[in-house]
């Protein structure tokens, strides 16, 4: 995660064009984009590949001309990278710019870039209860700190914090890279088969679509079996069908793994305002996900447990949350210079 960059330049003239806004949602595969037609009104969304464009700049052209190119003047961008200046170097793709230069290229008068997963956690504010599913705890305290994360490609991590007045600020940074704490004897034994393989081994490393894989090899090593050229879907499939006893154990203690990173940043941040699972991974095994071993391992915290029983914890299933964050981000940004 990290922090917003703005560039924005007035416009020559009284009276600018606040709608449609562009947002987008940038990954290191596809770059989701749309129109905010109103306040957290999204439409024509497309989704493009990232190789298919040589820049952000050709990718946006691109998309504006499948909407017949209407008059943007302010657009925000959540990606998949630290923004931590003008210059955006990808980390997962090719794509490198600077985001002056950029909102030149596109005659933008705002152009905000955030950190996906900052954006992720902006979306909650604003999301529907019917886009969440609630997996134990009771209810959540009004004006509490709320936390969000979810494994997905990588982990990211992020947290909600009060301001008053049901507002939040979201915070940045990059969570998903603490050091990996195993929690007994068989996490033990995957943590020493990942630091002989990475040497620092951050909850990252565990809690994403590779993570599952490392989790499963080392299983598998353990066991001295040759393990299976499996994807990380082909690991679930075969956990939840009952077809490998060890796919099955690799899933187990994933999901306990992510019991305890929650528990942990529930505790760090005092997130009794609730606990929001994002990413991709969760939402195709909820029903399983609802008896895993995630919400005892939450619990189990000692001194805490009563404390961390309280806490809601939530699976987010909206379609595009960082669309949407970034549109909540955008209009913070608009409204604290008066851009009504």
């Amino acid at each position: 995660m990290s922090t917003t960059q703005t560039k924005t330049q007035a416009s020559s003239s009284t009276t600018s064009v606040l709608w449609p806004r562009l947002v987008a949602d940038i990954g290191g595969t596809n770059a989701r984009f749309a129109l905010e037609t109103s306040p957290q009104k999204i439409e024509k969304v497309e989704v493009l590949p990232c190789n298919d464009y040589d820049t952000v700049v050709d990718a946006i052209k691109e998309y504006l001309s499948r909407v017949d190119n209407p008059t943007i003047k302010h657009a925000a961008i959540a990606i998949a990278n630290p923004i931590v200046g003008d210059w955006v170097q990808m980390t997962n793709h090719h794509w490198a710019f600077s985001i002056e230069t950029t909102r030149q290229a596109l005659h933008l008068e705002t152009l905000l870039f955030l950190n996906d997963f900052t954006a992720q956690a902006l979306a909650i504010t604003k999301m529907d209860s019917d886009k969440l599913v609630q997996i134990g705890g009771s209810a959540p305290i009004p004006n509490a700190p709320k936390a969000v994360l979810g494994p997905g490609t990588g982990l990211g991590v992020s947290g909600l914090i009060p301001n008053g007045n049901n507002t939040y600020t979201a915070l940045a940074g990059e969570g998903g890279h603490v050091s990996f704490a195993p929690f007994d004897d068989a996490e033990m034994l995957i943590w020493q088969y990942a630091k002989k393989k990475f040497g620092h081994v951050s909850a990252e490393r565990f809690l994403s679509g590779a993570g599952l894989g490392l989790i499963y090899e080392s299983l598998a090593a353990r066991e001295g079996v040759k393990p299976q050229k499996l994807t990380p879907s082909g690991i679930s499939e075969r956990a939840l069908s009952g077809t490998s006893p060890l796919c099955r154990l690799t899933l187990d203690i994933f999901c306990a793994m992510l019991g305890t990173v929650s528990s942990n940043l529930a505790l760090t941040l005092g997130a009794r305002g609730g606990v929001y699972l994002c990413g991709g991974i969760i939402p195709r095994f909820i029903d399983y996900f609802k008896n895993s071993p995630f919400r005892n391992r939450f619990e189990s915290k000692g001194r805490f447990d009563a404390y961390l029983a309280a806490i809601p914890v939530y699976i987010v299933l909206a379609d595009y949350p960082g669309i949407s964050g970034a549109a909540v981000a955008l209009e913070n940004e608009l409204s604290a210079k008066g851009i009504r």
